[in-house]
C-alpha cells in the first residue's frame, strides 16, 4: 500500500520556521509516518499529557522505518513508563526553578545562562527541564534590559551563553538585537549557544543566523545536543560546515541512555563521526534524575566501563568528558573512572 503523509507534514520550502509548524505532535501520525503498528504502542501514547510529543520531519526522516528500537525514535516517543514514580527521581532534578532572576541562571562565576526561549523543536523525553516552569522565565524588552544591566554590573562575568528550552526557537532579529547589545559590554568576551535546533532541522543555520552570531567581536561558540551518530546526515554536516567556515566553534554534550547508546561501540562511532563533520566531543552526561524518564537512566559502573572502552579505543581528543551535574554545585562534577585501584 502507497504510505500517504498528510499535506502539512511535508515541507515545501527550506524554511524552518515551516519545517517547524509541520512537526509531528500526534503519536499516530509519527507511528504511520514510520510504519509501525499503533496496536504495540497503545498504553504509550497517553503519556504525551505529561510530557507534549513534538518530532520534526527532518529528523524522523533519519530514523529507521519499522524499528521500534530505533535509536530516535526511542529518544522522543512516549512511553508508559513515564508515569512510573520513583522518590529519587525529581521535578526540579538541578535545583534551577527558584532561581533569583527570571530568565537567568547564574550557577559559575564567570558565565551567566539566559533563558532565551522556552520551547524546544523537539521534546526529548530524558530532558532535564520537562517540568521547568518557562512561562514564569519569559522576558519583556524592559526586562531583557535589565539583564543586560545585570552583566555590565558584574565585571567576573566574562561568557554569555544562550539556553533555554531553545535558543535558537526565537527569531534571528531578536537574537542579533541581544548579541549586539552584549557585544557592548567590555568584559564578555564570549557567546555561547545550547542547541538542538539544527541538528532536527538544519534549515535553522540561516544566513541571517551566521551574521548575527560571527560579526561581533565576541568569540561564537556552539554546543550542539547529539547522542548517537545516527542524528548525522549529510544536511546537518553541510550547515555545520558553514558555521565552522565562518570562525564557529563547534562542540556537542550527549547524554548518556539506556538502549539508546549505551555501547562502548555507538560511542566511539558517535565521536568519530563528530569529529568528521566538524564538530569535538565535549561533554557526556549521565542523565539527571528527572520524574519521568528513569527508564533511561544506568548505573556509573555501566558508564564508566563504556568510558574506559572509549579511552582505549580514541585518541584523547576524541574523548569526551564523563560529568554529572549536582542541583546546586558551582560546575560539572567529573565522574572518577577509577580505572586503577
Amino acid at each position: 500500500m502507497t504510505q500517504i503523509i498528510p499535506k502539512k507534514l511535508i515541507a515545501v520550502e527550506n524554511n524552518w520556521q515551516k519545517v517547524l509548524s509541520s512537526a509531528f505532535s500526534d503519536p499516530l501520525e509519527l507511528l504511520t509516518y514510520l510504519k509501525l503498528d499503533p496496536q504495540l504502542f497503545k498504553d504509550d501514547i497517553a503519556a504525551r499529557r505529561l510530557f507534549p510529543m513534538r518530532v520534526p520531519l527532518p529528523f524522523a526522516a533519519r530514523m529507521k522505518k519499522g524499528d521500534a528500537n530505533d535509536a530516535l525514535f526511542r529518544q522522543v516517543f512516549p512511553s508508559k513508563k513515564e508515569f512510573l514514580h520513583d522518590p529519587n527521581y525529581l521535578l526540579d532534578p538541578l535545583k534551577e526553578q527558584n532561581n533569583d532572576k527570571p530568565g537567568v541562571l547564574h550557577k559559575y562565576q564567570s558565565r551567566v545562562l539566559l533563558l532565551v526561549r522556552g520551547g524546544c523543536a523537539i521534546n526529548c523525553r530524558y530532558c532535564f527541564r520537562r517540568h521547568f516552569p518557562y512561562a514564569d522565565n519569559h522576558l519583556n524588552k524592559h526586562e531583557w534590559q535589565e539583564t543586560l544591566n545585570y552583566i555590565r554590573n558584574d565585571t567576573n562575568i566574562n561568557e554569555v551563553i544562550y539556553s533555554g528550552g531553545d535558543p535558537l526557537m526565537a527569531k534571528d532579529d531578536f537574537l542579533a538585537w541581544l548579541t549586539e547589545e552584549i557585544a557592548l559590554i567590555p568584559h564578555v568576551k564570549r557567546i555561547r549557544i545550547h542547541t538542538r535546533l539544527p541538528v532536527v532541522i538544519p534549515s535553522r543555520i540561516t544566513p541571517q543566523l551566521i551574521e548575527w552570531f560571527t560579526q561581533t567581536r565576541l568569540k561564537p561558540v556552539m554546543v550542539l545536543h547529539i547522542n548517537h551518530g545516527q542524528e548525522i546526515d549529510q544536511s546537518l554536516r553541510d550547515v555545520l560546515k558553514q558555521l565552522t567556515n565562518a570562525g564557529v566553534t563547534l562542540l556537542n554534550q550527549g547524554v548518556l541512555l539506556k538502549d539508546i547508546n549505551d555501547h562502548a561501540d555507538i560511542q566511539v562511532a558517535l565521536s568519530e563521526t563528530l569529529f568528521e563533520a566538524g564538530v569535538l566531543p565535549y561533554y557526556l552526561h549521565v542523565m539527571d534524575k528527572v520524574q519521568g524518564a528513569q527508564h533511561f537512566d544506568l548505573n556509573d559502573k555501566i558508564a564508566k566501563t563504556i568510558m574506559a572502552e572509549m579511552i582505549r579505543r580514541l585518541p584523547g581528543f576524541l574523548v569526551p568528558k564523563l560529568v554529572r551535574e549536582i542541583g546546586g554545585q558551582p560546575g560539572k562534577t567529573p565522574i572518577d573512572l577509577n580505572l586503577h585501584p
